[in-house]
């Protein structure tokens, strides 16, 4: 009972990784506000099922949990979130940023509209539901942030610039949250989920390598993230943040951050000449290759 007496929020727990999340939180003693705007994989249309059917699971096994249907892409609805937990339970102590949809398209089809829905959910969505909960982190000197990114950005993937962007733009913020908040001994770490999901069903499967791809994502369930969130969430996990970790199958990761690789030095200063004939030649064995998620994790997973 790792999380006996504190109270969890999970957005997008109507379903996937976020249902499993919010489910483990509960058996781990956490109180959860379970919310769910109900809405497709591409964010379109509102059903108030999803959360209360997870929140009823949770009470029906024994737990404590109440059902929220406010959108994360808003900062007002956001702070209703917030507020739903300060209502029902009388405090808030970690908040799971969970909620996301997908509008794939290549970058140069991409419509400005499936830009800014995939921003407004992931990245804006993050920001909104933490910022709201900032205030009583800080005021009871506790709080856990764990948020979801994706490999997607960390590495690379074809047609997803919208969710890319979003998911590293929430390693950034995530790291800025960790380094604000440190003194208030509030942490605030990052999960990469491999795992098979009602959002990586919409993956296209047109090529025998997309499809088997897709058939290796089957195999990993989406339970299986859940054990590092439990962590992250609770007292045992104070010395953990600013971290980013991947869930696959049975494997934990530690992802790398960026940092400088190498360098080179001209006391003279540099042109674009002398850049071109000495520098990028020295640099250039520590180029990067335009990887994608497949290519660098090549395994089978375990």
């Amino acid at each position: 009972m790792m999380l006996e007496g504190k109270v969890v929020i999970v957005t997008g727990a109507g379903g996937g990784i976020g249902r499993d999340f919010a489910l483990a939180m509960a058996a781990h003693g956490a109180k959860v506000v379970v919310n769910d705007v109900g809405a497709s994989v591409s964010g379109e249309g509102r059903d108030t099922a999803p959360a209360q059917r997870v929140a009823g699971e949770i009470v029906v096994a024994g737990g404590t949990a109440v059902a929220n249907t406010d959108s994360v892409a808003e900062w007002a609805s956001a702070n209703r979130i917030v507020q739903a937990a300060i209502d029902a339970y009388g405090r808030v102590d970690v908040v799971v940023n969970n909620a996301g949809i997908l509008r794939d398209r290549f970058f140069f089809n991409m419509s400005i509209e499936e830009w800014q829905a995939v921003i407004d959910v992931h990245l804006n969505g993050t920001f909104y539901v933490s910022r709201a909960a900032a205030p009583y982190f800080k005021s009871q000197n506790s709080g856990r942030y764990v948020n979801m990114t994706s490999t997607s950005g960390l590495i690379g993937n074809l047609g997803q610039a919208n969710y890319a962007a979003a998911k590293l733009g929430i390693v950034a913020l995530s790291k800025s949250m960790a380094l604000d908040m440190a003194k208030y001994r509030v942490t605030s770490n990052c999960i990469a989920p491999f795992a098979w999901s009602r959002m990586i069903g919409t993956i296209p499967a047109d090529t025998p390598e997309q499809q088997a791809r897709l058939e290796t994502l089957k195999r990993m369930e989406t339970a299986k993230i859940a054990p590092l969130a439990v962590y992250l969430a609770s007292d045992a996990a104070q010395a953990v943040t600013g971290q980013v970790f991947a869930v696959r199958a049975n494997e934990l990761f530690l992802m790398s951050q960026s940092r400088p690789l190498r360098s080179v030095h001209r006391s003279e200063g540099w042109t674009p000449e002398t850049i071109a004939q000495t520098a990028i030649p020295a640099l250039s064995a520590q180029f990067h290759p335009l990887d994608r998620t497949q290519e660098v994790f090549s395994w089978d997973p375990v």
